[in-house]
């Protein structure tokens, strides 16, 4: 029995030591909940794995429709070649999803009576503050080369170079890619930046072979200095916010939006307890008042982590092979003698040297005009949208400290209310009424000697 005690307070000490330690005290508690991205009806997600002027990038397509009239045009710095294209899982990014998504946390209050020593917890201000060969076909007429042409898995895809927007956009109309309208405005940003085209469209065929319902990622590999994603092209006939969550792999440190302001997600907030049933909506609600209350046109950082480690986890870190699946090239270094021109034919050897930045972009035409534009800074500081419930402790206290802590719920609990309204913009009176009514155990000290 005595070896028990002991046993039970070297791990209450560990624990203590783990889990409320000033450094750590910002994370842990036990994972309830995630806000991915089935939160939203149209989210497009994007990876990028980067390490200086190399980078994978992998495109998830949302497609909604008749997959026979899919067609994707993506300005790409350089003429890609089939082996620099690759068919993605979806099951790698709704892991990154799952990994790096905002999360719910809770914690159950000691009792105040017996209590476990261990060091006080900070106060953040930041929930408050705001297949063919080469063809070379010069279309005189129109001023398109067909630089590379080729199938990948269900797409059929062509490399265009063009001299000016009217010719290719006949081009694509032509040979049966339907793009809408008003396109060429969009286009001839990219054409004076000497920028290629990464065109596809679904081969029917080779997507029935594949007996997939939806239509799989595209992933391309190439060397550029311009470290950017094009989403001009996705706003063409859009009336309507979109969502874009960007999951930046890294070998060195966060990544940030360079001609848009990157912004914290509203983090670290304790609000009240029964919002655990009814976290998505206090999500959206969350992101679109902060989206609104930052004027609409900042990039929102939701996750920055070392992929090594979680906490609390909300999904396990992906493992090297899923890494590679999602574009990591970098881990470790390669035997000599390997080719190592395309990522895609390289071997991976486990290693931790992955830190992921998720950024969420709700954007519109208005509001953003230009293409996002990264950088990688070295910058490897741990954060994480999440929130916290914290469980009033119910059980029965006769010490003073433990009357003291029963009177302070209700001032709690009221802050708590407050924080919630503030976040989300929801009536607090509305959210008083779904409060618990804090309860005191003091009676009148008489009672101690009239029964």
């Amino acid at each position: 029995m005595k070896l028990f005690r002991i046993f039970k307070t070297l791990l209450i000490t560990c624990l203590a030591v783990i889990c409320f330690a000033p450094t750590a005290w910002a994370f842990c508690g036990f994972y309830v909940a995630k806000a991915d991205t089935k939160l939203y009806n149209k989210a497009s997600q994007v990876v990028i794995a980067r390490s200086g002027d190399r980078t994978v990038l992998t495109m998830a397509n949302d497609y909604q429709g008749d997959v026979k009239d899919f067609a994707l045009v993506v300005p790409v710095p350089t003429v890609l070649k089939k082996d620099q294209v690759r068919v993605g899982e979806p099951k790698i990014i709704e892991r990154l999803d799952a990994f790096s998504a905002p999360r719910l946390v809770e914690y159950f209050d000691e009792d105040p009576c017996n209590p476990v020593m261990y060091a006080p917890r900070p106060v953040s201000r930041a929930a408050m503050e705001p297949g063919a060969a080469r063809g070379n076909r010069d279309e005189s007429t129109l001023g398109v080369t067909v630089e590379e042409r080729f199938t990948v898995g269900e797409y059929d895809i062509v490399i265009l170079s063009a001299r000016e927007s009217n010719g290719l956009e006949t081009w694509l109309n032509r040979n049966g890619y339907r793009i809408p309208k008003g396109a060429k405005q969009l286009l001839q940003p990219y054409i004076r930046q000497n920028m290629k085209f990464f065109v596809a469209k679904v081969n029917l065929g080779e997507f029935e072979k594949s007996g997939t319902q939806f239509l799989r990622p595209l992933m391309m590999a190439y060397e550029s200095p311009k470290f950017m994603l094009p989403i001009r092209l996705g706003m063409i006939n859009s009336t309507s916010e979109q969502d874009l969550i960007v999951y930046v792999l890294s070998p060195k440190g966060q990544a940030e939006v360079t001609n848009y302001r990157t912004v914290k997600v509203p983090s670290d907030a304790e609000i009240p307890v029964y919002v655990k049933n009814d976290f998505a909506n206090f999500y959206k609600s969350m992101f679109k008042n902060a989206y609104n209350r930052e004027n609409q046109k900042v990039a929102f950082l939701e996750y920055a982590w070392d992929m090594g480690s979680c906490d609390p986890c909300s999904a396990e870190p992906l493992n090297p092979e899923e890494l590679k699946k999602a574009g990591v090239f970098w881990l470790d270094n390669y035997p000599s003698g390997i080719q190592q021109s395309a990522p895609f034919r390289r071997g991976i050897v486990p290693s931790s040297n992955v830190f992921i930045t998720r950024l969420h972009v709700r954007y519109t035409r208005d509001k953003f005009p230009e293409d996002l534009m990264f950088q990688e800074t070295s910058n490897r500081q741990n954060f994480q949208g999440r929130y916290i419930l914290r469980h009033a402790f119910t059980g029965e206290v006769k010490c003073q400290a433990g009357q003291q802590y029963k009177k302070s719920l209700a001032g709690r609990f009221e802050q708590e209310a407050q924080t919630l309204a503030k976040l989300t913009g929801w009536n607090i009176q509305d959210i008083r009424k779904k409060m618990p009514v804090a309860q005191s155990n003091s009676r009148p000290w008489w009672q101690n000697i009239f029964p």
